[in-house]
């Protein structure tokens, strides 16, 4: 499973709906089961972002799905990074000349 790192901004939309902030996460972690997506951990943020997402997906596709059907629903400007564990890194860096 690959693990992304989402950072979210409220639109306009989802500021003025910021009380169904909660339910609007709960209702993503049903959702992101049907795409092959685990959501880890929500956190609130201070500063530059309102929120920020772990995922785990089973591929890369699976990840994007989910991305523009959050993205489609208009609370939300987001940007999603892969992140790599460890170990994942420790075998890119085995290819490092």
């Amino acid at each position: 499973m690959a693990t992304y790192v989402t950072l979210f901004n409220f639109t306009e939309k989802g500021a003025r709906e910021i009380k169904d902030t909660l339910k609007r996460v709960e209702a993503a972690k049903a959702a992101a089961k049907q795409f092959g997506v685990t959501i880890k951990e929500v956190l609130s943020l201070q500063g530059q972002y309102d929120l920020v997402a772990i995922t785990e997906a089973t591929d890369e596709i699976a990840a994007a799905a989910l991305t523009l059907n959050t993205i489609k629903l208009g609370n939300s400007r987001v940007q999603t990074m892969r992140a790599f564990t460890a170990g994942e890194m420790a075998k890119i860096l085995e290819k490092v000349a």
